[in-house]
């Protein structure tokens, strides 16, 4: 019986060690030290878990003191325990698997341009986001074309902002 307990906790070890092991493979080590960095700022109290009084104080810092309890409870229910940093990947994790591809991205807007000239103008994309499937608000289309790189006569890169999309920032050539 003895025997049996600690090969279970060794196995238990393991198992928790792969189960956090796994989420580091889901990113690019730039990735994981941008989402260190934001877990930092997080941390008001520095003592290694996001709580509900460091977001409060995360709030407070962006200046806004008007935020329920109940939205930060909501918050902190998605994790599955304490937020520390590896449940804080988990966390993004799940949010950014929904994400496409670049390639899936980039065949979309390619639908787009028939010419293949690798640009769509940027007046056309925005009407087709704001009456098309999920529309989104004008406010939204300005938000996501912050991103994108747009030359003088209006087009769109859509190679480029599809790589943002998809890896959070523009390659540096």
């Amino acid at each position: 019986m003895w025997c049996r307990k600690t090969k279970k906790k060794e196995g238990g070890a393991l198992r928790a060690q792969r189960a956090s092991s796994n989420v580091f493979s889901n990113f690019e080590q730039t990735q994981i030290q941008e989402f260190k960095e934001a877990f930092t700022l997080m941390d008001q109290n520095r003592d290694g878990f996001i709580d509900k009084e460091d977001l409060k104080d995360t709030y407070a810092s962006l200046g806004k003191t008007n935020v329920k309890d109940d939205e930060l409870d909501a918050m902190l229910r998605e994790a599955s325990g304490p937020i520390n940093f590896t449940m804080f990947l988990n966390l993004f994790g799940e949010k950014l698997t929904g994400t496409d591809t670049e390639e899936t991205i980039l065949n979309a807007f390619k639908m787009l341009d028939p010419d293949g000239k690798g640009s769509i103008h940027k007046e056309y994309i925005k009407r087709l986001l704001m009456s098309q499937a999920d529309k989104m608000t004008a406010t939204e289309v300005d938000q996501m074309l912050e991103f994108a790189s747009i030359d003088a006569a209006g087009n769109l890169d859509y190679k480029a902002l599809s790589y943002v999309l998809t890896h959070g920032e523009e390659k540096e050539e």
